[in-house]
């Protein structure tokens, strides 16, 4: 395949070749810098954001990826999931106070796009007066408006004002935990970033492709009315047919291998086609079966590199908590438009709506 510019990479499709890629680190490695591309790479290439090394746990390997790695892994240990939740049903209920009594909204940009930004704000210990800002901030990077990369300065900005904050105040949140570390300032800055920013966009798609699933699936239809257990089901469903990160970039050949019969060489890149992955005929032959409770997907990646466990369990949390705490205020929400007409984004990295509108029946907030 070649990806923008016409820069050829290796495009993995296979469930058992993306499984290997994942497996082998050693093999397919995380730093970029090894890439034999980067002759013909411009410095305003439209992908040196997902490309272009960072001292961040994103581009770490071997022995200080662990370490890197096992700092978020012990900060995210320290939440409380049972708070967890209660702090996104709260937000939830703020977010949907402000549009209940119209009868009608976008859900995307009202509540799928800002919940998860305020959810992991609290995780952070971030002063509420700071949160405006971020939010903000955090939109205009995501949707690459005018000012991009000026609110993307104000996101780092940001966290180096609560590192400060942290370290003459801390408490039992996640910064404090990671101060605990042995982090530099950099390393420190840059792994804050990349927890918010990998949060925010893939939980924002995932409770609004749940949503949109959930109104549009006859099969889903009766539990919407009838009680929660379907929730649960939708968002797997979700994870395995319309995962929010769909391709990702990427890992670079340490060495010459063979990879699903083709010869990979030293410095290749390799594009991960999660998505595609997900729906092998060869490990789903039947791709209608139920995925109830099959958990192999390939959406939080596999391997050494995979998403910091537990963090996919807080991110279920506060999506569960978002779908249920919406469905309980707007009983009989309906999509505003024909199915037909939703728009999904033409990123090819990732898959969400671009718009989620529904009507409702007014209600309004007593006080």
């Amino acid at each position: 395949m070649v990806i923008e510019g016409d820069i050829p990479a290796w495009f993995v499709i296979g469930y058992r070749e993306v499984h290997e890629v994942l497996s082998n680190p050693g093999v397919f490695a995380r730093d970029s810098r090894r890439w034999n591309q980067w002759e013909h790479i411009p410095s305003d290439w439209p992908l040196m954001p997902f490309v272009g090394f960072q001292p961040s746990t994103l581009f770490a390997e071997g022995d200080e990826h662990r370490r890197r790695a096992g700092a978020i892994s012990d900060g995210l240990f320290a939440v409380d999931q049972f708070d967890l939740r209660n702090q996104a049903e709260r937000i939830a209920d703020d977010l949907i106070d402000t549009f209940v009594a119209a009868g009608e909204v976008d859900l995307m940009a009202a509540y799928a796009h800002p919940l998860p930004l305020l959810a992991v704000a609290k995780i952070f210990g971030l002063p509420e007066a700071e949160t405006p800002g971020l939010l903000r901030d955090m939109m205009t990077t995501v949707n690459g408006d005018e000012g991009a990369l000026d609110a993307y300065q104000g996101i780092c900005a940001t966290m180096q004002r609560l590192v400060a904050h942290k370290r003459e105040w801390p408490g039992p949140d996640f910064v404090s935990h990671m101060l605990n570390h042995g982090l530099t300032e950099e390393q420190l800055i840059s792994d804050l970033v990349l927890v918010m920013t990998a949060a925010q966009q893939p939980m924002a798609y995932w409770i609004g492709n749940t949503v949109r699933l959930m109104l549009t699936e006859d099969r889903f239809a009766v539990s919407i009315t009838g009680g929660r257990h379907s929730v649960g089901q939708a968002l797997n469903e979700v994870l395995w047919e319309d995962t929010p990160t769909q391709n990702y970039l990427g890992r670079w050949a340490t060495r010459p291998v063979q990879l699903g019969g083709q010869k990979i060489k030293t410095g290749d890149l390799l594009v991960l086609g999660l998505a595609a992955a997900n729906s092998d005929p060869q490990v789903r032959p039947e791709p209608a079966a139920v995925t109830t409770g099959n958990q192999a997907m390939m959406s939080f990646s596999h391997g050494e590199h995979r998403c910091p466990y537990p963090a996919p369990e807080l991110a279920e949390v506060i999506c569960r908590a978002a779908v249920e705490v919406l469905l309980d205020r707007l009983p009989d929400v309906l999509l505003a438009v024909s199915i037909e007409d939703l728009e999904w984004s033409p990123s090819v990295w990732m898959r969400g709506l671009v718009a989620l509108p529904v009507k409702f029946t007014p209600s309004y907030v007593s006080g």
